[in-house]
Order: structure tokens, then sequence, then C-alpha cells
């Protein structure tokens, strides 16, 4: 299985990316190989141009849609969606290995949020909380919810949950 985070926008570089790489290179030094995911890549799409909010979410989803892999299971990082524990994150990873899912893939808006059709399309919509995060710090709180996924599936003692 792949699992692939699109997000809108660009990431500078910061303390924030400095994150994301530094969960990504724990992810790929055989944590999540061993758990049956051979590959977790960040990828970013443009932000949307347009005047219009509803308009620019629409583009951004064209731009995220255009990046899922054929069968891909898509979950939408939305703050109307479900907050979950990191418990139950891992689980709904392990269900979608043990499911054989070729393709994980989570969506990180832009600054208007996504598209209602996005939304619409989601197997899952999973938020951090009701509060409003900056999109490179949601990068980061992802890797690392992943990562620690990763270690709750494998009974490492990085979560203490």
């Amino acid at each position: 299985m792949r699992i692939l985070v699109i997000s809108v926008g660009r990431a500078a570089k910061a303390a924030e990316q400095d994150l994301v790489e530094r969960y990504l290179a724990r992810l790929r030094g055989g944590l999540a190989r061993s758990a049956g995911v051979g590959e977790v890549e960040f990828v970013e799409v443009a932000d949307g141009r347009a005047a219009s909010p509803a308009v620019r979410r629409r583009q951004e989803a064209e731009a995220v849609r255009a990046r899922l892999p054929v069968g891909a299971e898509l979950i939408v990082l939305d703050e109307r969606g479900q907050a979950e524990t990191s418990a139950a994150l891992a689980e709904r990873l392990r269900r979608h290995i043990a499911g054989g899912a070729t393709s994980l893939v989570f969506a990180i808006g832009g600054a208007d949020g996504h598209d209602p059709e996005l939304c619409a399309a989601a197997g899952h919509l999973m938020s951090f909380g009701p509060m409003t995060f900056p999109h490179q710090l949601v990068r980061a709180m992802l890797a690392e919810q992943l990562y620690r996924s990763f270690t709750i599936l494998a009974k490492h003692p990085y979560h203490r949950g």
C-alpha cells in the first residue's frame, strides 16, 4: 500500500517542513514497510488563483483529483470532520492495510478549505479539532500522527497513551 498526502499550497523551508521531513525519514526507515506500506509521500498542488473562494476551492479540488491514484481511498482533513484519537487513526490505517487498499490519500486544503464535492467524494472527513491551523502546521501534525500510528501498530513505546 501507498500513503500519499496531497497538500494545497507550497511549503516554505521552515521549522514545520523540517518536522515533516523528520517524521517521513522515521517512517521510511522501515517502520511503514514493516506494516505493509511501501511508500509514504507528501506532494503539493498549487493554490487556486480565482478571485472567488468557491472557484478557488473548485480549482484546488481539481488539482487534488488529478493527483489521486486510481482506486485510492480518500481522507479529507476538514474542520467539520471527525476528531479521532491517535489509536483510532492507527486502527483506521490497519484496516486499510488489511483490507488490501492500494493507496490511501490524505488531502489538506488551502486557505479557503475544501470544495464540498471533494468532501462528498471522500471516504472519511478527519479533523484535528475545531480550530483552524495553517496548512504548514497541519502537514507537520499529520506527519507526526502517521508516525505515531505506525508506532502504535508496531507496539513501539513512542506512544504512551
